[in-house]
Formats: C-alpha cells, structure tokens, sequence
C-alpha cells in the first residue's frame, strides 16, 4: 500500500540506529532491513506528544484479524532482542511487524507472502505507550 504512514521521531531514531548495527554487524542486503528503511523514508515523522493514539508505534500492542481467514492476533511490536512469539511479542523486522508499523486503527494492510497476497485489518490498538505516557528517549 501506498498510505503514508505516521512514526514518532523517537521510533524513527532508534529503527535507523538498529539498521545501522545490523548491517554493519551482518549482511548489507537483507530484504527486511530494506523494507524497514523504505518504510521509514516515506513516513510522515512526528514527536512522540503528537501521534494519535490509534497509530501502531514500537511497544504497541494490537489486536490484528487476517481479512481472509477471520483469523485474529494479538500482537507487540517490538524490536527484534524482545521479539517472543509465545508472548506474542513480534519483532520489527518480521514481515508483519514492519507492515503494521505507522498504519492506524481500521487500517487494511496488504502485502507479499509465498502464498500471495495477506490482508489484515488492525481491529484495536490495545496499548500504545504514548497514549499512556510512556515516552521512550
């Protein structure tokens, strides 16, 4: 999709600063680095004070349903050290994780998996740490 998507600039500085240590401790080229990167180029930055509670921000936790399926998932956004699929804690740079970032309650995301194209609406931003207060640095 090509929805301009909102980041908190707090969000912005630290996904640059983790692409940064993976490529230089890892690979130049891998696909996920590269699809955050371009996420974040086309992004609409804000101040963390000024996002609208239904933005997916880093540490939020969401209720996702695949459009297809009817399936639904409960989600974390979290970078990639805290990433736990028993907890339900999904890393950035995960398929998923990097498509929900920046897109707002309602939001349909579409994007290319082996089998073809997922469809998932984010249902409800259960938690987002600056709705809370909960700014990061």
């Amino acid at each position: 999709m090509s929805r301009t998507i909102c980041i908190t600039e707090a969000d912005r500085k630290r996904l640059k600063e983790l692409i940064g240590v993976v490529r230089e401790f890892g690979s130049q080229t891998r696909k996920d680095l590269e699809k955050l990167a371009q996420e974040l180029a086309r992004a609409e930055i804000v101040e963390s004070k000024d996002v609208s509670p239904d933005v997916v921000t880093m540490n939020s936790r969401v209720i996702l349903r695949d459009v297809d399926t009817g399936e639904e998932m409960n989600y974390a956004l979290v970078f990639p050290k805290d990433a736990n699929i028993e907890t339900g804690a999904i890393s950035i740079l995960a398929p998923i994780g990097t498509a929900i970032l920046g897109y707002s309650k309602g939001d349909i995301i579409e994007w290319s998996v082996p089998a073809g194209i997922r469809r998932i609406r984010i249902e409800q931003i259960v938690y987002q740490p600056e709705a809370s207060g909960h700014f990061h640095r």
